[in-house]
């Protein structure tokens, strides 16, 4: 099963600190797992971008909001204990406990609007208090949004590029990718009429004994069988084993199935989509804007020497 959202974890986070006071937060962490009815397989999903278990994460957050309602109190490095308050609200606290049903603690309120509030309960212009993602996941979906959009503005400009131009950026996408040798000829546009379908060749190595023909067009409507046969034609003539068509529209399934059944050919397709994202992962065509620094705490430099 996927991990629940992360409000669901604060509840047995509270109750394993309880039954355990003084553990590590991993000991912890198998407890609420356990309460929850996760397995080893939900451990492995991670969240896009950091390579974090998401349920570690969710537990990160959880525990962190314990701290900020002064339900628990850190003891040791990665190590919990509840607090009195901590156990006294355990006692009458809801089956799901919410980041709203901390309101109750003017902590809280400080740690949740990120000031000192001196009026206990008070959520006049406060944030949403009903997150489903943790902060960690909202900023990878941030991003992703920015990379979505970004892909857009990216894939809206190849539509508007000269043909010649085209190719020529799918040639260095190629080169950049890693495919061709190290010969300032590993790449070639062919670009010119009567070219018998193929528009670049990415040379492997200096003989030419193993290329890497292309194909690439601005298509408007999905590319059909009938393309993908006339590049296969195209290859087989070359006596070519490797092929790449790209295209900034989409494939069809027929198409697809065709390309992955050729016969003796190694065909790849790369539609727009997928083009737009290739592009900014290999920084052509896009320039960084502003990075920005996630830091942690380094556990280490507080720890008695």
């Amino acid at each position: 099963m996927a991990a629940p959202e992360f409000y669901y974890f604060i509840r047995p986070a509270l109750e394993a600190v309880i039954a355990k006071p003084g553990e590590h937060w991993r000991v912890h962490l198998e407890q609420v797992m356990t309460r929850l009815g996760l397995t080893e397989a939900d451990f492995n999903d991670v969240i896009p971008g950091s390579g974090k278990p998401r349920i570690e994460d969710r537990m990160f957050w959880a525990l962190t909001y314990l701290r900020g309602a002064k339900l628990i109190e850190t003891v040791g490095r990665g190590k919990n204990s509840p607090t009195e308050r901590g156990k006294d609200y355990f006692r009458k606290a809801p089956s799901v406990i919410k980041p709203k049903d901390l309101l109750i603690f003017p902590e809280f309120v400080s740690f949740y609007k990120g000031k000192q509030s001196k009026q206990k309960g008070k959520v006049d212009d406060q944030p949403s208090l009903e997150p489903i993602e943790t902060p960690q996941e909202r900023i990878e979906q941030a991003y992703n949004e920015l990379r979505s959009a970004l892909a857009a503005d990216v894939l809206e400009r190849l539509l508007s590029t000269h043909p010649a131009r085209f190719e020529r950026i799918i040639v260095d996408l190629m080169l950049k990718m890693g495919y061709g040798g190290s010969g300032e000829d590993a790449g070639q546009v062919v670009g010119k009429s009567g070219d018998g379908g193929i528009d670049g060749i990415i040379r492997q190595d200096h003989l030419g004994l193993d290329n890497i023909y292309l194909q690439a067009k601005r298509w408007q409507g999905s590319v059909g069988t009938a393309e993908i046969n006339s590049f296969i034609g195209a290859l087989t003539t070359r006596g070519a084993n490797k092929g790449v068509m790209i295209t900034t529209s989409t494939f069809s399934d027929s198409a697809k199935k065709i390309a992955s059944s050729a016969p003796h050919l190694k065909l790849s397709l790369i539609d727009g989509a997928r083009l737009a994202l290739l592009l900014i992962d290999h920084d052509l065509g896009v320039a960084p804007e502003r990075p920005i620094t996630l830091k942690r705490i380094d556990s280490d430099y507080f720890a008695d020497d």
